[in-house]
């Protein structure tokens, strides 16, 4: 019975697998373009923080500083993490949900996936330039390394959902296949959604615990 489970599961995982790759091979232009601009995202939160003036960099420097001080002296507790990240990952499905619903929503789902890269490189920049490489990195392994695995690639394949709404619209505008395509979407970001709530846990009770050990080191 124990034998019967295991080639069960591995047939499944099989067929997940395949799932995903043949969506990823069918959709690869798209995952590109979107890779793209998050990509160009990363690079504007590097330059821009690369450029700050020395006023903005001090504010920077007293804000990251005093939230790691805030860190040693008192644990922050598990439910607030996970009720911030909730939050966030939320309006993230929903807005690129919506947005990737319409036709002209399609820029501004671009415009997320770049923000969101910005946002990405602009974090990770400061970090590093107020902690130095070694503890900017450990700081940003135990805070942000495990939920951005799942994140990332989530709100890149919510774009690509998106954007194939738009593709096909474009070359068929019936209703039928209008309402086709958005309950497609539709269903696709229930379970992208379903992955932001799973990397909302991670981040609350495993990353938060992490960066509880490695703090004293940083």
């Amino acid at each position: 019975m124990r034998e019967l489970h295991r080639k069960y599961g591995r047939r499944n995982n099989r067929k997940y697998k395949n799932i995903i790759i043949n969506h990823i091979q069918n959709n690869l232009k798209e995952y590109i373009i979107s890779s793209i601009i998050f990509f160009i995202g990363i690079l504007l939160g590097i330059v821009f923080v690369n450029n700050l003036n020395d006023v903005q960099t001090s504010e920077i420097q007293t804000y990251i500083t005093n939230s790691i001080n805030t860190l040693k002296e008192n644990n922050v507790k598990e439910i607030s993490v996970l009720k911030e990240s909730l939050s966030s990952n939320i309006f993230l499905a929903v807005s690129l949900w919506l947005m990737g619903s319409t036709i002209i929503g399609l820029l501004v789902v671009y415009l997320i996936v770049c923000f969101k890269g910005f946002c990405f490189g602009y974090t990770l920049s400061s970090i590093i330039y107020v902690l130095g490489t070694n503890k900017g990195i450990l700081f940003f392994i135990s805070t942000m390394f495990l939920k951005n695995i799942i994140v990332i690639p989530c709100t890149i394949a919510l774009a690509v959902s998106g954007m194939n709404v738009y593709k096909s619209v474009m070359q068929d505008r019936r209703k039928e296949n209008i309402k086709l395509e958005v309950i497609r979407h539709t269903i696709f970001s229930i379970f992208i959604l379903i992955l932001l709530v799973l990397s909302s846990f991670i981040e609350a009770y495993i990353s938060q615990n992490i960066l509880n050990y490695c703090i004293k080191y940083i």
